[in-house]
């Protein structure tokens, strides 16, 4: 009795203690953090007089201790061990720690469809960095959007919190309401779908959340009738003072046969919008590069995203892969992700009758993202203005992980491609340039006609090159140093327009394809001053020559008349920025501050590596930019004997490729790598740094060619280390001298996702390329155990799992350190993460996404179609079998009647030889005179008899058994 009540007690008493705990909610260690003048050994005299064990340095005179006899988590402070300790006149400061609580920030949603929104929480490098720029504190708050297609479902419930009506208007129905109309095919669904890329309410329980999701979102009606210039010019130009930016997926039929663009009344609406929108900041326009890729069509005959005011948007696959119905051409910006072929994801939105979806596509998937990227943008500087935008987007884009077989580095060591333009949006490199951005220089514009008036001939299956000399009308109020857009605006006739190619080659050598060939194009109008852009030159000099290269393709018989071209040079007279104000990397190290609770910090001017105030470029102001400027990243710099340069470097390049002998050998693979690590760090002026330390580094190098390790620091410009640099303020510090270093890389020539497979067992399961998947475990020739990274799939290894399996790795290991094994997902699942119906990533065919689950799709939501399949058949069936029957009965019916020529019998004639009657044989001859005349035939129809006899034996002689 009395043990049952001490257990009471010592229950409640613990009960107690929790309860104490938390609401005193402190958590006392067995640390102390002791502050001691006098050195280490006068802490550890202090530590052990006190009991305490010595346990380290927290920072010069600031000590460690621990207690033995002290709890390591408790409620309550150690008082009868802190209070002689801090007694102690050695001791000037003492504190016991307290575990204090941490969190990891990671984005967490209540929204369903968010787990499903790949290509925002994806990571590992291959998504476009929203998290970051979400973690940094910007999510659209104070932008608008709106969306100009087929209108909004403004009352959607994850639309209608975010929802503007001063951003919105029905243009077909000239009302302000931008509901879409409604039908039994829900054809005016895109819109909505649109919008909830942009700006889906977050953490509310619907569907998903858009990219900016608590930017104010819009639409304008303007699809669902006739599309007219002034309809367009319209929704272009509506409040552009409180709209900010304007997102379209839409533009002229993507047939690989139509070449269009915006009428007097668009053009205008444009021009308006970049000049006055935004109360002169000027509004951004961001544009799908069309879907025509299956056609083989070119965004370069689509005169909205060939437009200088556009941002035009392309998109890769989840794989990074070009899509295929994506259409390459030189006016695209930049790509963000969108749905691919089979198998691979799509994109994730609202739909209309307020429901959701997971299977948005194409370019007009991708437009949006982007528009809600430039949205945070915008919000973390609202004072940029639409060509900051633009150069923003070009500066922060990467390369990474999207595979292009046309990549290629500008005169200035911008990497980009006529697929995918200058890369995927990184939003948060975006985010952390807009903050610190100084507004770029005013636009100018150079035209330059080419003075051969003569129409050009360019035979069948021939090309003609036309070149074009410019100093980027130097020395006018409309000098162009620095490039930006360029256009070549072309007038020329053909018989068949699908046949021409067009290029435009730059002084630096960039070649740009403004038109390729487009096979369905059969049209015999040409172009008629038509403006091909191209964006592959940003940042490069004007100066120089330009090549305009036309090639005439063989499967027609007339040639092409070239009639005229104007080179239109768009860009700055001096440079965009003067110093770099954020740093992009692969590993999102943007090399700013991101704690969002403080404000954005200034640039140190003084720890950058290079300015335009910098001593090394102190030159007259008439001293050519190309001194500034160096050749490609793939291209050896010049070596020359002298510290610094006075050829222009382009020319310097081209003009003279022989190497002084005297001049050091510079290994290129090494100087790619310093390329690439100071690129890291320092992008936009990689290509400077690479030219000014080219000179510092040959008297580093020349006698270790071998040792290229170039190394930058932000203390100062010469091959000090930082802590060099501050032991001269602070000299009781020992400098540290870095001998050398070694750079070790470990992987494989191919990326595992691509090594999808081995051969049959019979090849020792080895992929295509030669390198073995099996970890060397067999039986029979069958692998056993595959490699770490890979998935045991039957006999063999994949390196991810096809089609309705799903990867399953062993225990909690990483997969690149184990083996995994594909199993069958659920039958309703074409792609998922496990075995249960609730796992579906994607419904396989025949279902349908129904809640958290895929369910069979169901007729007139009643009839199972599989059941109607098996009745289909029953039916069909029996209809043969009636057919059968009939076909059958009405046959012998026929031949009941003697309707068939093989039913008649051959006539009976008596052999009379062969028979007695009573045994008196008869007198035959009479006989027969007798059977004659009872068998003969009036001789009237005696001829038609015969006629008739002969008609028929003509007619069935060819069938046995007809007559005797």
């Amino acid at each position: 009795m009395h043990g049952s009540i001490h257990v009471v007690k010592v229950l409640i008493f613990g009960i107690f203690l929790l309860l104490v705990e938390s609401v005193v909610g402190k958590h006392f260690t067995d640390l102390w953090a002791v502050y001691i003048k006098g050195g280490e050994e006068m802490a550890k005299a202090v530590a052990a007089r006190h009991g305490f064990i010595y346990v380290g340095q927290i920072m010069p005179d600031y000590y460690h201790f621990q207690h033995r006899k002290v709890a390591k988590r408790s409620t309550f402070a150690s008082t009868h061990y802190h209070q002689p300790l801090a007694e102690d006149s050695d001791v000037l400061w003492v504190e016991q720690q307290v575990a204090k609580s941490r969190q990891k920030r990671n984005v967490a949603f209540n929204d369903p469809k968010w787990p499903l929104m790949w290509y925002l929480n994806r990571g590992s490098g291959l998504d476009m960095n929203v998290l970051k720029a979400w973690d940094m504190g910007y999510t659209g708050k104070g932008v608008v959007v709106t969306i100009l297609d087929d209108g909004i479902e403004k009352d959607h419930p994850d639309l209608s919190r975010n929802y503007d009506p001063n951003a919105s208007y029905d243009v077909n129905g000239h009302d302000p309401d931008p509901q879409p109309r409604y039908d039994y095919s829900n054809e005016n669904r895109h819109g909505t779908r649109c919008a909830g890329e942009v700006a889906a309410h977050a953490d509310n329980n619907v569907c998903g959340l858009g990219v900016a999701y608590n930017a104010r979102i819009g639409g304008v009606r303007m699809l669902d009738g006739d599309v007219t210039d002034s309809v367009e010019a319209q929704s272009l130009g509506l409040n552009f003072d409180h709209i900010h930016i304007y997102s379209a997926s839409w533009g002229p039929d993507d047939d690989g046969r139509t070449v269009d663009g915006p009428a007097t009344l668009a053009r205008k609406a444009f021009y308006d919008g970049i000049t006055r929108g935004r109360k002169g900041l000027g509004s951004i326009y961001v544009w799908a590069s069309g879907n025509g890729g299956r056609d083989s069509d070119n965004c370069n005959c689509d005169g909205y995203t060939n437009s200088i005011y556009t941002i035009s948007i392309s998109s890769a696959t989840e794989n990074g892969h070009i899509p295929w119905y994506s259409e390459a051409c030189s006016s695209t910006l930049a790509t963000t992700y969108s749905s691919g072929s089979g198998g691979e994801k799509q994109i994730v939105t609202t739909d209309l009758r307020k429901s959701c979806t997971e299977t948005h596509t194409g370019t007009s998937g991708s437009a949006p993202l982007a528009a809600g990227i430039i949205a945070l943008a915008l919000e973390a500087n609202p004072m940029l203005t639409w060509r900051d935008m633009q150069h923003i987007v070009v500066e922060t884009a990467k390369a990474d992980n999207l595979n292009a077989p046309d990549w290629a580095f500008n005169g200035v060591g911008k990497k980009v491609s006529h697929s995918f333009g200058f890369g995927l949006m990184d939003a948060a490199a975006m985010v952390s340039l807009a903050r610190n951005w100084t507004t770029v220089p005013a636009q100018h514009i150079c035209e330059i006609r080419c003075s051969d008036h003569n129409s050009r001939i360019i035979p069948t299956n021939g090309k003609i090159f036309v070149p074009l000399t410019t100093d980027g009308c130097e020395h006018t109020v409309n000098h162009v140093k620095y490039l930006e857009h360029v256009q070549a605006r072309i007038t020329l006739s053909s018989y068949r327009r699908g046949e021409i190619r067009i290029f435009l080659s730059s002084p630096s050598n960039t070649r740009s394809t403004l038109l390729a060939k487009r096979t369905r194009d059969v049209s015999k109008e040409g172009f008629n001053n038509w403006a091909f852009m191209t964006t592959h030159n940003w940042g490069e000099p004007a100066k120089g020559q330009w090549t305009l290269e036309i090639e005439n393709g063989a499967s027609i018989a007339r040639p092409v008349k070239l009639r005229d071209w104007v080179l239109v040079l768009y860009g700055t007279d001096s440079p965009p920025r003067k110093s770099p104000t954020s740093a992009r990397s692969p590993h999102y190290d943007y090399g700013v501050h991101y704690n969002v609770n403080e404000p954005p910090r200034p640039v140190d001017r003084t720890k950058t590596t290079f300015t335009y105030d910098d001593p090394m470029y102190n030159t007259d102001e008439d001293e050519d930019y190309y001194q500034k400027t160096p050749a490609p990243l793939t291209t050896r710099p010049p070596t020359t004997t002298t510290t610094k340069s006075t050829t222009p470097f382009y020319q310097a390049y081209q003009g003279n490729r022989k190497q002084s002998v005297d001049s050091p050998h510079y290994p290129t693979h090494n100087r790619k790598n310093s390329d690439y690590n100071r690129e890291r760090y320092y992008p936009t002026y990689a290509p400077y740094i690479n030219q000014a330390h080219w000179y510092d580094t040959q008297q580093h190098h020349h006698s270790h060619p071998e040792h290229t390790c170039i190394y930058e620091t932000l203390a100062k410009k010469s091959n000090v280390s930082v802590l060099q640099t501050v032991r001269k303020r602070r000299p009781q510090l020992t400098p540290a001298e870095l001998k050398e270093w070694t750079l070790v890389m470990m992987g494989t020539s191919p990326h595992l996702t691509k090594r999808n497979g081995s051969t049959q067992s019979g090849s020792n399961n080895a992929t295509s390329d030669g390198s073995f998947t099996c970890a060397g475990v067999t039986s029979n020739g069958i692998c056993i155990e595959c490699k770490p990274g890979y998935f045991k799939m039957g006999e063999h290894c994949v390196a991810h799992c096809p089609q309705h399996y799903f990867g399953s790795v062993q225990g909690s290991k990483s997969m690149l350190h184990s083996q995994g094994e594909c199993k069958l997902c659920h039958d309703s699942c074409l792609n998922c993460k496990g075995s249960k119906p609730t796992d579906c990533f994607q419904c396989a065919s025949g279902f349908e996404r129904k809640g958290d689950v895929c369910e069979k799709k169901m007729i007139w939501d009643l009839l199972d179609p599989d059941v109607m399949k098996h009745l289909a058949w029953a039916i069909i069936l029996c209809i043969a079998a009636i057919l059968l029957f009939s076909v059958v009965f009405g046959i012998l019916q026929a031949r009941e009647r003697g309707r068939l020529c093989w039913k008649n019998k051959p006539n009976y004639v008596p052999d009379w030889g062969k028979g007695h009657y009573d045994g008196v044989t008869p007198n035959l001859a009479m006989h027969d005179r007798d059977m004659e005349a009872e068998f003969s035939l009036p001789a009237k129809t005696h001829t038609l008899f015969s006629q008739a006899i002969g008609y028929k034996h003509q007619r069935c002689s060819n069938r046995p058994g007809q007559f005797v």
